[in-house]
């Protein structure tokens, strides 16, 4: 191990879909780990997008779109794209990002973000709205677009709602076990010398958890450091019996590598 390289000797299992884990499995090879990718999740266009391409086809009538994550980016202007929408028609809503990622990731397909919350999840957004408009009483009769996973938090929403907004949630995309899991090799994999486990995002460990037909998982990843991203995926890897040692400030894969890295250096 030397300085630079803390994780030199260490073996990290990132369990973020396969076509985004590039950015954390760099960043964790950059601080000299081995890492095991373990997919637990894989993202899907919807089964259904009829809601979305009637969100699409009436944008005029929103007065706030909100994007709660990069894929809900991705899915939502690739369907924008489809039926012939130009982002420039964004250019009349409010655009709200949470988290970095999220926002850079509208900047780099050119769509305007007026609003990125402090805090990523949806407390930190409803408190900054709040602050935005300039009162809880000054979000009464606004619009608001939410296109999102298929299963996700519904605070917002709701915290809207009770405001006296109305809210459209819409499926954008969906989170699905990936069909060629096996659950034999992943517990041999598990058992096999690894150090870490990082979790990026609840389904992440939901579906572990769906896997082995278990409410604790404390038991499969006994001495793996758990590490989490994000206060929600902390949240739930509690709630699954697992004691998260690793959270980052930040929703930021670098940041994410970082705190893994500073973890096994104290």
């Amino acid at each position: 191990m030397t300085i630079d390289q803390p994780l030199v000797g260490r073996t990290v299992v990132v369990t973020r879909a396969a076509a985004q884990a590039g950015d954390l499995i760099e960043a964790l090879e950059r601080y000299g780990a081995a890492v095991i990718l373990c997919p637990l999740i894989e993202i899907k266009e919807p089964d259904d997008s009829s809601r979305l391409d009637e969100a699409i086809e009436h944008l005029y009538g929103y007065d706030w779109i909100i994007f709660t994550s990069a894929n809900s980016v991705k899915f939502f202007l690739n369907r924008f794209a489809s039926k012939n929408g130009s982002n420039s028609e964004l250019d009349e809503l409010r655009v709200v990002a949470i988290g970095e990622s999220t926002a850079d990731k509208l900047r780099d397909e050119s769509v305007h973000v007026d609003l990125v919350p402090a805090v990523s999840k949806s407390e930190g957004v409803f408190s900054a709205l709040v602050n935005f408009v300039g009162g809880k009483e000054k979000l009464e009769g606004l619009n608001f677009l939410m296109p999102r996973a298929a299963v996700a938090r519904d605070y917002l929403p709701k915290a809207l709602e009770a405001a006296n907004a109305r809210v459209d949630v819409v499926t954008t995309y969906q989170n699905v076990i990936p069909e060629n899991l096996d659950r034999g090799k992943l517990s041999a994999m598990l058992a096999g010398g690894a150090d870490c486990i990082a979790f990026t995002s609840s389904s992440t460990v939901k579906n572990l958890a769906l896997l082995f037909d278990t409410n604790d998982l404390s038991e499969k990843l006994r001495g793996l450091a758990i590490a989490c991203l994000g206060d929600i995926t902390s949240e739930t890897a509690k709630q699954f019996g697992l004691e998260p040692s690793i959270q980052p400030s930040s929703s930021n894969m670098t940041e994410f590598a970082k705190a893994i890295a500073n973890h096994f250096v104290s």
